[in-house]
């Protein structure tokens, strides 16, 4: 919490924004942005999407649009509301993925920053990644999904740091459940905490992992990886870092300790920034089954990422990912729903055996339990000092309402799902990226 209040003030501090964003707009020096976006059976929002994307305010940016073997209308939706027609391309396979079909622009100058990629499906979101970068024409470019939208002026606020610091390899902004806001045209018009219990308890946790957690990392530059979500990247870093892996289920964090791996073996100075600030909105699972199939792919993700680059935990060759990230997440991230697992049975078994002292263990328990919600009133406030999610108080209560219910509901499920994620990678159990289902967004204030 302390470090991530410095490194939220130094941001205030050193953001003159006015000035700062008119001279990224007039330079002539401004870098271009790539936009890669994913997309995998997304005709629900497909539209809405893309015509958040192209609505960044920006100078010089192009939003590539990968169809990764879509079997439902993405690609026709695409088409039909975007004027777009087969042209040749000279795609270079630097990355390799899955083949590569044909690559489609628009007719109409309106949408003329609009690419789409069509290949065959990779079955995991860093194939079709890798194939949007073999089409990027930008030396940055900001992962995100589909399926988020985007503030308008997301790519500046990423941009922002690289005008005071160098050496900046990645750059991650925050993120936040679009469940229950006002969306028109592919932009958030009104932001509204969700009012239904698992997308409530994920916007605390989102706050949590951006405001406290990475903010806290950033300071002294031990990033433990960079959302899939929404990120801007150093794009001639990640090709030779051999792009996103995919086989991994936890690209993000592969891929970011592949840069560093990179850059340290290299002996390049590196950079990798937490920004406070929302820059991307995404529809969360709005039901159990859907969370579980997503928090079942990340707890198997972990134990892969882990074992795939065991030899970097504790080496000191790569600086503080491996001195202290990565030692600090086994221990933390990935052991604790192990410890947890095995504790709660343990203590059904001391408390059947008479060997709990109860009155103890109450004043442990309301101890943890206090620090618990002082941490989320904490994250609640950073959030709102820095005009993140919501604009009123009364939408921060919801959140604060998850806060006090999350110990009981929320953190058990994850615990569970972690550990199932866990086995089937033990078992060897053969695993599948999954479909999302999305509900879409409302045109007026409703429930998610």
């Amino acid at each position: 919490m302390w470090l991530a209040e410095i490194s939220i003030l130094k941001s205030k501090k050193k953001n003159l924004e006015s000035y700062a964003k008119n001279l990224i707009k007039r330079s002539p020096y401004t870098s271009g942005v790539s936009i890669v976006a994913p997309a995998y059976n997304e005709e629900m929002t497909i539209v809405e999407n893309v015509n958040s994307l192209l609505a960044q305010d920006y100078p010089l940016f192009e939003v590539i649009i990968v169809n990764d073997g879509s079997k439902d209308g993405t690609l026709q939706k695409l088409i039909g509301n975007f004027d777009l027609v087969e042209v040749p391309y000279a795609y270079v396979a630097q990355l390799k993925t899955k083949p590569y079909k044909r690559m489609f622009k628009s007719t109409n100058p309106e949408f003329a920053k609009l690419k789409v990629v069509d290949k065959e499906n990779g079955g995991t979101k860093a194939d079709a990644v890798n194939a949007g970068l073999n089409a990027a024409s930008f030396p940055y470019f900001i992962n995100t999904d589909v399926d988020c939208i985007l503030a308008k002026d997301a790519i500046i606020q990423c941009i922002l740091p690289l005008l005071s610091q160098e050496n900046i390899i990645a750059v991650s902004g925050a993120m936040a459940l679009s469940n229950g806001c006002k969306v028109e045209k592919g932009q958030i018009i009104e932001a509204y905490p969700p009012h239904k219990l698992i997308p409530l308890f994920q916007t605390l946790e989102y706050m949590r992992s951006f405001l406290i957690g990475k903010m806290g990392w950033s300071t002294i530059n031990a990033m433990p990886n960079v959302s899939g979500g929404y990120g801007l990247f150093k794009t001639d870093v990640v090709i030779s870092a051999g792009g996103y892996s995919p086989d991994s289920f936890a690209e993000d964090m592969d891929m970011l300790i592949r840069m560093v791996a990179y850059c340290c073996e290299a002996k390049i100075p590196y950079k990798i920034i937490q920004i406070p600030y929302t820059c991307c909105w995404t529809e969360g699972p709005g039901n159990l089954k859907v969370l579980s199939r997503q928090r079942i792919r990340w707890g198997r993700g972990l134990i892969q990422t882990f074992y795939n680059h065991r030899r970097i935990v504790g080496n000191w060759k790569y600086s503080r990912l491996g001195k202290i990230t990565l030692p600090y997440l086994f221990i933390f991230e990935f052991l604790a729903p192990v410890i947890e697992f095995f504790g709660f049975f343990t203590l059904i078994i001391l408390g059947i055996m008479g060997a709990i002292n109860w009155g103890y263990a109450l004043i442990m328990f309301l101890a943890i339990y206090t620090f618990c919600v002082l941490l989320s009133i904490v994250v609640i406030s950073f959030d709102y000092t820095v005009g993140g999610s919501y604009k009123t108080v009364k939408s921060y209560l919801w959140i604060l309402i998850a806060a006090l219910a999350e110990p009981f509901i929320y953190h058990p499920m994850v615990v569970f799902f972690s550990i199932r994620g866990y086995w089937n990678y033990l078992l060897g159990k053969k695993a599948v990226w999954g479909e999302m289902t999305r509900k879409g967004f409302a045109k007026k204030e409703t429930t998610n």
